[in-house]
């Protein structure tokens, strides 16, 4: 890799591993923190669906750590085995995941967009950047405008994959925001859980953050290379 790839994509990595250690160490300090009303994941859930109009939502159980998510097509929760656990951090996570979906109850307009959007990034998150590289290889064997064609087309649908890291954060706040509010709404968090539940939400949050710093330093990357072979 060039020296140009790492000015770019350094301090973009380096911020998304610290997140990474942010949510980890976050969530190993308040997962052993238990609620103060003792009420498991599950428990929580079943309070803020019935009091918040949710109660149509399913709950499923799905493997892995912090893989928690809401799913909009067949308004189902699910939540890995530690957020079934009677904890702040489970608390956070699963009111996370119930303002996502609240957003979709009401049909919050960056959770439509993002879904709109979904289908194209997924592509040009994978067939954009083959494109981008095969057009440049165009450039330098070939003559002729093709190449450089190919990889504007290229740029474009990364384009796509970055615009969703972009809107997934007004989505991923919102559903923050809406966390704090049910669990203080409902009497479910004392003062010193809502400190708790801040950290997890916030820490949370950087991921997404550096998800989509990533996301546009590897875009920027690319244009900068266009722009030299063009020039």
């Amino acid at each position: 890799m060039s020296f140009t790839y790492f000015i770019f994509a350094l301090p973009a990595m380096i911020f998304a591993l610290w997140a990474q250690w942010m949510v980890k160490s976050t969530f190993e300090k308040w997962s052993r923190v238990p609620s103060a009303q003792r009420l498991s994941g599950v428990d929580v859930a079943r309070v803020l669906m019935r009091n918040e109009g949710l109660d149509y939502v399913q709950v499923e159980r799905i493997g892995g750590m912090l893989t928690d998510h809401y799913d909009p097509q067949g308004k189902v929760m699910r939540l890995s085995e530690s957020s079934t656990q009677p904890s702040v951090a489970a608390m956070a996570i699963v009111a996370h995941e119930l303002g996502h979906a609240a957003q979709d109850k009401e049909g919050y307009v960056w959770l439509r967009a993002r879904a709109g959007i979904v289908g194209v990034a997924n592509i040009g998150s994978q067939l954009g950047t083959l494109l981008f590289f095969a057009g440049l290889m165009l450039t330098a064997f070939a003559r002729g405008g093709l190449g450089y064609t190919v990889a504007i087309i290229g740029v474009a649908l990364f384009s796509a994959a970055v615009a969703f890291t972009l809107v997934t954060l007004p989505v991923e706040f919102n559903a923050s925001a809406r966390a704090r509010e049910m669990l203080m709404r409902n009497g479910l968090v004392t003062v010193e859980e809502a400190q708790g539940v801040n950290a997890m939400l916030n820490a949370a949050a950087l991921t997404y953050v550096a998800a989509a710093a990533q996301a546009v330093a590897q875009l920027l990357y690319f244009i900068s290379l266009l722009s030299g072979r063009r020039n």
